[in-house]
C-alpha cells in the first residue's frame, strides 16, 4: 500500500538526492536502499559536482549517449543497480546503438509515469528485456514484471535475462560467478529465448 520506498541508486549524486528527498519531504515513509560496496569503487558511478548542486533524484534514468537515438532503438534493456554498468560497457563495445539501457532507480512504489515516458521515447522498440544480477527468484523480476508489462505498447515482447532460480544468493566461486555474469550480459543482447510475454 505504498507504505515504504525501495530504491537502488547507481551513482553518488543519486544517493545524495535520494537521502535529501527523504529529509525534505512533507511526509515520512521508511526508505530501503540497496547499495553494493562495489559501487563505492566503481569509477563509472562517480558524479561531477554539478550533479549535486542541481537536479533531483530520478526514479528512472534513460540512455545518456547521443548515439542512442529514440527512433533507431529496437530493444530496451531495463535493469536496476550495478548491472547497468556492465550492460552499458558491453553496448559501447559492440556499438549496439539500437539498444537503449533504462535504469529503474526506484523499485517500489514503481514510477509508472517516468517509466512510461521513457519507453515512449523508443517508438520502434519491439523488445523489452529485464536484466538482473540476482537469481531469478531473489531479485526484482517477479515483483516488477507486471509493472513493466503494463507500460509496454501493444505487440512488444518482454523477456528475462539473469541467473536461474537458486536457493543461495551467490554461487560461492568467483569463476562460476564471472561465467554466470558474462552469460546474463550475453543473453541481454542476444535473441529472445525462454519465458517471453507478448502484449
Amino acid at each position: 500500500d505504498n507504505n515504504m520506498q525501495i530504491c537502488q541508486p547507481t551513482s553518488a549524486s543519486q544517493i545524495f538526492h535520494l537521502l535529501r528527498r527523504q529529509m525534505v519531504r512533507q511526509f515520512r515513509k521508511p526508505l530501503i536502499i540497496f547499495t553494493p560496496k562495489s559501487l563505492l569503487r566503481n569509477k563509472d558511478a562517480t558524479s561531477p559536482l554539478s550533479e549535486f548542486t542541481k537536479g533531483e533524484f530520478r526514479t528512472v534514468i534513460g540512455p545518456s549517449r547521443t548515439e542512442v537515438e529514440g527512433d533507431s532503438v529496437k530493444r530496451v534493456i531495463v535493469c536496476s543497480g550495478k548491472v547497468a554498468y556492465d550492460l552499458i560497457r558491453r553496448r559501447d563495445e559492440k556499438k549496439a546503438w539500437d539498444v537503449a539501457i533504462v535504469r529503474v532507480e526506484q523499485l517500489y512504489p514503481f514510477p509508472h509515469k517516468a517509466f512510461a515516458s521513457e519507453l515512449k521515447s523508443f517508438p520502434n522498440a519491439a523488445e523489452v528485456v529485464w536484466v538482473q544480477d540476482e537469481p531469478q527468484n531473489q531479485g526484482a523480476w517477479f515483483q516488477i514484471q507486471h509493472n513493466i508489462f503494463e507500460n509496454m505498447a501493444d505487440g512488444q515482447k518482454l523477456a528475462y535475462a539473469g541467473r536461474p532460480a537458486s536457493a543461495s544468493p551467490a554461487v560461492g566461486y568467483y569463476d562460476k560467478h564471472y561465467a554466470q555474469q558474462k552469460a546474463l550480459i550475453d543473453t541481454a543482447f542476444s535473441k529472445l529465448k525462454g519465458f517471453v510475454l507478448t502484449k
